[in-house]
């Protein structure tokens, strides 16, 4: 098994869609970047490249490759667990924390878990999604943007030999 640690932040900006762990967020401003900009799925990217050793959201998607312009980001995490499963990996659970003073995440977070369990092949028991303030402090507290923290856990794929109880022999007991 292997741990990764994710990390990303943008500023709001507006007349773009707020899309939050692949859920499109109502009635507030979007996230400016390269992509769709959405820091959910991007964390989760760096933490799953990182507990394979296979670089960050950047290396893969790098925003100077306009093949990434408004791209979107579920689409980025597919290809990022394509990477993962080459390296003989899958997910095990990913904990998220979503850092902003708005939106609520609350409300959003059944729907993130649904849809990142879904796309990472677990299930949404095995995401968590939490939203903290910043107590009005930073750029964060003055609500300039939102940042989010993201902690996977992986596990070796296993081989057919292993689920078959490794070719027949006995256990040694």
């Amino acid at each position: 098994m292997r741990v990764g640690f994710g990390y990303d932040s943008h500023r709001f900006q507006e007349g773009r869609r707020l899309v939050l762990g692949g859920v499109t967020i109502p009635d507030h401003a979007g996230l400016a970047g390269h992509s769709d900009g959405d820091a959910v799925a991007h964390a989760v990217i760096d933490a799953l490249l990182g507990a394979a050793g296979a670089g960050d959201v950047g290396s893969h998607f790098p925003p100077s490759d306009g093949r990434w312009k408004d791209a979107d980001s579920m689409d980025l995490l597919r290809r990022a667990v394509t990477v993962l499963e080459g390296r003989n990996y899958q997910v095990v659970n990913v904990d998220l924390t979503v850092i902003c003073e708005t939106p609520r995440i609350l409300p959003h977070a059944a729907a993130m878990c649904a849809r990142l369990g879904d796309l990472l092949g677990v299930g949404p028991g095995a995401i968590s999604v939490k939203g903290k303030t910043n107590e009005g402090m930073g750029w964060i507290g003055a609500g300039e943007g939102l940042a989010v923290h993201a902690v996977a856990l992986v596990d070796t794929i296993r081989e057919p030999a292993e689920l078959s109880g490794g070719g027949g022999g006995a256990l040694a007991l």
